[in-house]
């Protein structure tokens, strides 16, 4: 068995969706149309479309520890965000006269900085944590910098990996959705208390895009992250497909949703389609 030491001028191979290896051509026209759809959104990096396009395959260890900061980071970031939305969502529908008071400019900044310090609190250690490492394998089966897929690699001592892991699973998605249900079970025990249905339809309307979300981004992150962890017999490109949507779909469709949400946007998209 090869035993490949950290060192900074190693390099990792991504293999990209495994067993489908001869389909990444046509594999790269949804996930092109995907990032498409993100560039325009969110202005992400297409990594991926340079293994499935090009079959560049290497990425220097430092490049994929970055990659993988960033994506994990992001993630942590985004579900942060949900729930300073919740928070938004219910001083919407429970106090809609102190709105402007209670979410002031300052206050919405700190929650935006308080999203990104979580993120980036919460995902260096990871990297840290695999240069302790020695990696008896040097391809990825995966198409981006995965933390369990790189961590699945190496032959030394790998449980404070999986255990931090695990515990970075349990907080962002364990307490965030936690924080959010809390928020919606005071939303709803509001809403029924309403005597207009009208009233009561523009409540629930005000969550509807928030709730899409959710549901979009925390549903494929939960599986992808059982299926990494206990769908031993689920195919690998099945793995691989679904990490992928998890972390395409959320910001493929954000922009769309809320984009939707709005009047003036609706109004303009409307005018374009007439003409």
């Amino acid at each position: 068995m090869l035993i490949f030491n950290h060192s900074s001028s190693m390099t990792f191979t991504l293999m990209g969706v495994p067993g489908l290896e001869s389909q990444h051509l046509w594999l790269s026209v949804p996930f092109a149309s995907m990032l498409l759809a993100i560039l325009i959104g969110n202005a992400l990096m297409p990594k991926v479309l340079c293994l499935f396009w090009f079959d560049n395959r290497d990425i220097a260890v430092h490049a994929c520890y970055t990659q993988m900061f960033f994506i994990h980071g992001a993630s942590v970031v985004r579900s942060a965000l949900l729930v300073a939305m919740a928070f938004d969502r219910f001083v919407a529908v429970c106090e809609p006269l102190r709105y402007n008071t209670i979410l002031s400019h300052s206050l919405v900044g700190r929650l935006g900085l308080a999203a990104l310090a979580k993120g980036v609190i919460l995902i260096l250690p990871m990297p840290l944590l695999l240069r302790r490492l020695t990696f008896c394998h040097m391809v990825i089966p995966h198409t981006y910098c995965d933390h369990m897929a790189v961590v699945k690699m190496a032959c030394s001592n790998t449980r404070p990996n999986r255990i931090y892991g695990l515990f970075v699973i349990l907080l962002v998605v364990g307490l965030d959705l936690l924080l959010i249900g809390f928020s919606y079970a005071l939303i709803l025990q509001a809403v029924l208390r309403l005597n207009s249905r009208e009233a009561t339809f523009k409540a629930l309307n005000t969550c509807s895009a928030h709730l899409f979300v959710i549901l979009i981004t925390y549903v494929p992150a939960l599986f992808s992250s059982i299926t990494h962890r206990i769908g031993r017999n689920i195919s690998p490109h099945a793995h691989i497909i679904l990490a992928n949507l998890y972390l395409l779909i959320p910001s493929m469709f954000n922009p769309i949703i809320y984009g939707i949400k709005m009047k003036e946007i609706r109004d303009k998209v409307a005018k374009c389609l007439c003409r």
